[in-house]
């Protein structure tokens, strides 16, 4: 009899439509409330993503899982409440959780210790917090969507048993070492990520919504030209570039699409006219994801009632040539601007590097920029380029022209260009391992009506040192920010068409955001975990901040 290796998980939940992915250990047909799927094959693994239609809206509906007809969600003798599709209505009141960056550690003694008490210690889960506080309080707290923004998986480090795993099957003293290579070690990575218990409810229960970053591939990946030459030229880089793709587009983005989107996807329609032996398909779909940018799209969209959700990519399509470096093509931002034309009450943009940080950082990452482009000549260029890479300089501020017209992309939905202007825009981040709340300004002459915020959340699980947590906080004071805009302005930067203060933060803590929205208000909600929680975990309120 077949049985789940992952899921199930509520990918989407519309008014009367919802998805549910899992993966099975063997081929079967897999049936959520009278709507079958049958599996299909990627490299020996069986997935399916099952659409349902049909439901009542504001409705909430248990479900069972059954592989072959036989019943194998919910497991047998749980004790977590059932899992639940619960359907968006005609009201306006969403609720939408984000974060980022998150290893998979056991949840356990001494994983779950402060680094201060022990050098394995990443805290607490703030996911599986979050799946606790919401088996104790389902009505109050449920999200409409719960977005992942970015390292879902780490290639490089945590995930003790996929380490041990690796070593089992390979030598590790050749490149890349004890990090995940190839096909069958991401999907191992995933499911040490998403089958701990708390979680997997959490994930069967609440919509999510997933995009990639660099640690779900490599450290710096895709951060200058150079380092992707470099890259190129090794053998084992290759085999993860594929991988790593093919995976993303298996476990995370597939699932980002709705069924109206799915009904009409090229490669998903040939994955399921292949279904006994999909590889070849979704390879040459990761193969063209890495060399024709043009040709994928990660971005994607969703609408929660009166609220429009855009999720960018901005890590997997970056353009990196020697006289071109932007965060995305000019096809994928000609997409991004058409989904913010419209009447929205508030406009969600979320994207795994924050477009605004502290604004030392901004000016230093545009600085390094501007001499790595050669505005100090060529021996400070390439002592640029070594500075990029290992202060993780990647961000939109190191991208001069994605950041300018993103600048732009906002001042014109916030003004009214292309329809009503929302009550709020947020752009919504993680990446960065502390959290934070920027408000945003525009000059008078920019007419810009909307409240516009940077919102950052990270980590769910992987907090900063205390000498990095130092870092940030001097590079908030006021004689870091003017050495850097010095620097910057030195190396010829010009100053940016708006301007950003932080309201709250920065936070260092394992936490997690939700944007509460009721009607034309709304409200940020930050919480975090405690070191050393025992199983009655709860989450405790950093800030909660009104912004409109």
């Amino acid at each position: 009899m077949a049985q789940l290796v992952l899921g199930p998980m509520l990918r989407f939940a519309g008014q009367t439509e919802a998805t549910v992915w899992v993966e099975t250990d063997s081929p079967c047909e897999v049936e959520v409330l009278d709507a079958t799927e049958p599996t299909f094959c990627v490299d020996g693994h069986h997935f399916a993503l099952v659409c349902i239609d049909g439901l009542e809206p504001a409705s909430a509906t248990p479900y069972e899982v059954r592989l072959d007809g036989e019943v194998v969600w919910p497991e047998p003798d749980s004790d977590l409440p059932p899992s639940c599709i619960k359907t968006l209505g005609e009201s306006s009141e969403i609720r939408v959780s984000f974060g980022s960056c998150r290893v998979a550690l056991p949840n356990e003694r001494p994983y779950t210790l402060s680094k201060d008490d022990d050098e394995k210690g990443a805290e607490v889960d703030a996911l599986h917090v979050l799946a606790h506080e919401l088996t104790r309080d389902p009505e109050g707290r449920y999200p409409n969507l719960l977005m992942l923004l970015g390292d879902q998986v780490y290639v490089d480090e945590g995930s003790p048993d996929v380490r041990e795993f690796i070593r089992s099957r390979r030598d590790t003293s050749r490149a890349p070492g004890e990090e995940v290579l190839d096909f069958e070690e991401y999907t191992r990575l995933y499911r040490e990520s998403w089958t701990e218990p708390m979680v997997r409810w959490l994930f069967s229960t609440v919509p999510t919504a997933m995009v990639i970053d660099d640690h779900d591939m490599s450290d710096d990946w895709n951060i200058s030209y150079s380092w992707r030459t470099e890259m190129e030229k090794k053998e084992w880089w290759h085999v993860r570039l594929a991988a790593g793709f093919m995976t993303y587009w298996l476990y995370q983005h597939l699932g980002n699409l709705t069924p109206d989107e799915l009904a009409v996807d090229e490669t998903y329609q040939a994955v399921r006219e292949n279904r006994l032996d999909a590889t070849k398909i979704v390879y040459e779909y990761a193969r063209k994801a890495h060399d024709d940018h043009d040709g994928v799209r990660w971005s994607f969209s969703r609408d929660l009632c009166g609220t429009r959700v855009i999720v960018m990519d901005n890590r997997g399509g970056r353009v990196l040539e020697k006289d071109r470096r932007a965060i995305f093509n000019d096809a994928e931002r000609e997409w991004v601007c058409n989904e913010a034309k419209g009447d929205f009450d508030h406009l969600l943009i979320a994207c795994s590097d924050p477009f605004l940080l502290t604004r030392t950082f901004h000016w230093l990452e545009a600085w390094n920029e501007a001499v790595g482009d050669g505005a100090w000549g060529a021996r400070a260029s390439h002592l640029a380029e070594k500075m990029r890479r290992s202060v993780d300089f990647d961000h939109w501020s190191a991208f001069g022209s994605s950041f300018a017209k993103m600048t732009d992309l906002l001042r014109r939905t916030g003004a009214g260009d292309w329809g009503e202007p929302p009550a709020s825009i947020v752009v919504l981040s993680g990446d960065v391992h502390h959290a934070y709340l920027a408000e945003v300004a525009f000059r008078r002459d920019a007419k810009v009506k909307s409240a516009v915020y940077q919102a950052v959340c990270s980590p769910f699980r992987n907090p900063l040192e205390e000498k990095e947590r130092r870092a940030i906080r001097f590079a908030m004071s006021k004689p870091a920010e003017a050495f850097a805009r010095g620097l910057a302005r030195a190396a010829g930067v010009s100053d940016p068409d708006l301007r950003w203060r932080f309201t709250d933060g920065p936070y260092f803590d394992n936490q997690v955001a939700t944007i509460h929205m009721t009607g034309r208000g709304s409200e940020l909600i930050l919480e975090k975990t405690i070191p050393g929680d025992s199983e009655e975990h709860s989450l405790e309120t950093s800030f909660r901040r009104r912004l409109a």
